[in-house]
C-alpha cells in the first residue's frame, strides 16, 4: 500500500468532527507526551465551536494555517499535519521574532496502522505540506522535535531537514527539550 491509495488534501472547514477525532486520537497515542503539548484531558473538554473554529482556520483556502490530510478510499483519515504560518518580525509561539515569513509544522501524526515508508502517508503528508509552504511564498520550514523521539527525527532528516542546534525547552520544567529542524525550498 502507498500515499496513492490515499487522498492528500487540505481539510475542509465543514471535518471540524473528522479533525476533532484525529486530534484525540492523536491525543491518545502512547508517544503524544514527547509529540504534543495538548494533553487528551484537555482536547476532550472542548466545545463544538472550538472544533469549528479551528478547523476553518486551517481549512481549503485558508492563508495562517493549513491543515492536511490523508483520507483513505474508506473514508478513514490516516494521518494530518499542520502548517503554521509564521510571518517575519511578528512574535512566533515562543515569543522570538522570526528573520523571514517561515512555516513551523505542528500535529504530525499517522495513525499506527497507516505508518512505516511502505504506506507513504506520512510521506505523502509531508510532501503535500512542503508544496502548500512553498506555494504560499514560505522562505524555510521548521518544525520541533523532542530530543528523545528518535523515530520522528530520524524522518524528518530523512526528508531534508536539518537541525539548526536551536532548541527550546518542554514545557513543565522537565528540562527535556525541543530541538529544531527546518527545510528550505529546492
Amino acid at each position: 500500500m502507498n500515499s496513492r491509495a490515499y487522498e492528500i488534501r487540505s481539510i475542509r472547514s465543514d471535518e471540524w468532527r473528522q479533525v476533532k477525532e484525529l486530534r484525540l486520537d492523536a491525543l491518545r497515542d502512547p508517544v503524544a507526551h514527547l509529540a504534543f503539548l495538548e494533553t487528551y484531558e484537555n482536547a476532550v473538554a472542548e466545545p463544538d465551536g472550538f472544533w469549528q473554529d479551528r478547523t476553518a482556520g486551517a481549512a481549503a483556502g485558508a492563508t495562517a494555517r493549513q491543515q492536511i490530510v490523508a483520507v483513505g478510499k474508506d473514508g478513514v483519515w490516516a494521518g494530518s499535519v499542520t502548517v503554521l504560518v509564521e510571518p517575519a518580525g511578528v512574535p512566533d509561539a515562543f515569543g522570538e521574532l522570526p528573520a523571514c515569513t517561515q512555516g513551523h509544522l505542528v500535529g504530525v501524526y499517522v495513525r499506527p496502522e497507516y505508518r512505516g515508508s511502505e504506506a507513504g502517508v506520512t510521506r505523502g503528508l509531508f510532501d503535500a505540506a512542503l508544496a502548500w509552504s512553498w506555494e504560499s511564498g514560505l522562505e524555510r520550514v521548521r518544525l520541533f522535535v523532542h530530543e528523545k523521539n528518535g523515530r520522528a527525527e530520524a524522518f524528518y532528516r530523512k526528508s531534508g531537514f536539518v537541525p539548526t542546534g536551536e532548541t527550546t525547552p518542554m514545557p513543565g520544567g522537565t528540562g527535556e527539550l525541543e530541538l529544531e529542524f527546518v527545510i528550505t525550498p529546492g
